[in-house]
């Protein structure tokens, strides 16, 4: 791995516009549970029944007390060597845009600015009605019964987490600065994200097509490993710390 890692410092370093896209690997290591692993939160669950607007109407007591199981793994997580060394390589600007598919806050938590949340955040909540937009404190709640919903204070409208669930669409904002960025990108990061869902997987695509290398740091295959210049199938953590150390970069 170092002789890869010492190529794609360098490559890093000559880079004008480094991009990276990370996925539910990146939080792994802080104890959050992917979705598609062998222990992921969708084992034996079918997520469009579950994590949908339609399950929120219809199933609302089963959908949000699965919301709270995944607050009670968010609550104590911490930032990993993961999001610290995307933050140093930010702070250094050796990193120009961060996009993410997590909905866990850790990047910011670890010192990330302006990272773009594709699908939204966990750490706030939105009203249906009036729109307005709360901790998610006020959802983490007891739901027994359809009468114990959380509601909006100010309108009395049903609260939803303030992430993108099954049938609704990305915020137009953050899908249109993610392209922009991968379009603009030469040179492009895949961490910890197995590259299953749309569209945030055709981001490195997009990249590569545009003529940026690409390196992938995930434990599993993915559809792009043929395109890729550079794979690192250890943990993205241990990876990504040989790299911070080869750049002289402490955390």
């Amino acid at each position: 791995m170092l002789e890869q890692i010492r190529e794609f410092a360098e490559a890093l370093k000559a880079s004008h516009y480094a991009v990276a896209l990370t996925g539910a690997g990146a939080s792994t290591e802080s104890g959050l549970p992917d979705f598609r692993s062998k222990t992921g939160l969708w084992k034996g669950l079918d997520p469009v029944s579950l994590v949908s607007m339609t399950a929120l109407r219809r199933r609302p007591v089963d959908f949000y007390q699965f919301y709270r199981m995944r607050f009670s793994h968010l609550w104590g997580a911490q930032p990993n060597p993961v999001h610290k060394v995307l933050a140093a390589l930010q702070r250094e600007g050796l990193l120009k845009r961060l996009i993410t598919q997590n909905v866990d806050g850790l990047h910011q938590a670890a010192g990330s600015p302006d990272v773009i949340e594709l699908h939204g955040s966990l750490r706030e909540c939105q009203c249906l009605r009036c729109g307005r937009r709360f901790p998610s404190k006020l959802i983490d709640v007891p739901v027994e019964t359809e009468a114990d919903i959380p509601r909006c204070p100010e309108c009395g409208g049903i609260l939803k987490p303030g992430v993108v669930l099954f049938e609704e669409a990305l915020p137009a904002d953050a899908i249109e600065s993610a392209f922009d960025a991968a379009m603009e990108a030469d040179l492009f990061l895949v961490v910890g994200s197995s590259l299953e869902v749309g569209p945030a997987n055709q981001l490195p695509v997009v990249a590569v097509q545009h003529g940026a290398p690409l390196a992938i740091f995930n434990l599993t295959p993915t559809f792009l490993d043929p395109r890729a210049r550079w794979i690192f199938r250890e943990k993205a953590g241990v990876a990504l710390t040989a790299l911070a150390k080869e750049l002289g970069i402490s955390l």
